[in-house]
């Protein structure tokens, strides 16, 4: 079983290359790659850097060249939903992009024809990690992320958002990923930490919270891969 383990920024791999240990770097396609053993699967870990284009050629590349058989994405997003708050962790059901627009043609926004508005996640994975979570004692909620090349900080996009979508957090790399998997036929799983809200106060630090959120989401992931080696 060979098992791709994804963020978009080093911060978001960094505890998972510590909890591995021994590794070797491949360098590929202008990003690195880094390959383990670990529990008797085959890892391959890498940050793909902020945005869809990366994000879409890194899950590509774990898929195609490495031969990733499953993905799993951790990293941070924004809470659109009012009952997400700062630290809480949502877990994908679907997604999809925001910012992808061919309205003037008569489709609705983020479909694009021979496509779909979402990409729903692998729902036995996610099974999976509802047990997880239920082991280290940690509230996991689902929902819908929507994806976007831009980082939104207007209210009332969020707000169009969120009524257009009915998403409940945005991010800028998941719905990528999840069109790559779903096209090559690889379950994927996607984990995001809150790391912005409407109850923010202004002591909040983004580079803090990123180093703790990625900790908590790193073991979360590895206990992710713990079941699906079993």
């Amino acid at each position: 079983m060979k098992i791709a383990i994804m963020g978009a920024m080093p911060e978001e791999i960094a505890p998972i290359l510590e909890k591995v240990g021994e590794y070797k770097t491949t360098e590929y396609a202008g990003n690195i790659y880094y390959e383990a053993s670990y529990q008797g699967a085959d890892l391959v870990i890498a940050y793909s850097k902020i945005g869809k284009v990366f994000s879409t050629l890194t899950a590509t590349t774990m898929c195609e060249h490495f031969g990733a058989q499953k993905l799993l994405f951790s990293g941070v997003a924004g809470a659109i939903s009012p009952k997400l708050k700062v630290g809480d962790l949502i877990v994908a059901t679907k997604l999809a992009q925001h910012d992808l627009d061919i309205t003037a043609f008569g489709h609705p926004f983020g479909y694009v024809p021979e496509g779909a508005v979402y990409v729903e996640a692998d729902k036995e994975l996610i099974a999976l990690s509802k047990e997880v979570a239920t082991e280290m004692g940690k509230s996991v909620q689902e929902g819908i992320i929507a994806t976007g090349d831009q980082f939104v900080a207007d209210e009332q996009r969020k707000k169009w958002i969120g009524e257009t979508f009915h998403a409940d957090a945005l991010e800028m790399e998941g719905a990528s990923v999840a069109v790559v998997c779903d096209a090559l036929h690889v379950p994927f799983f996607i984990l995001r930490a809150i790391s912005d809200a409407a109850d923010m106060d202004a002591s909040f630090s983004f580079d803090e919270f990123l180093e703790t959120s990625a900790v908590e989401s790193a073991e979360f992931v590895m206990n992710m891969v713990d079941k699906i080696v079993r």
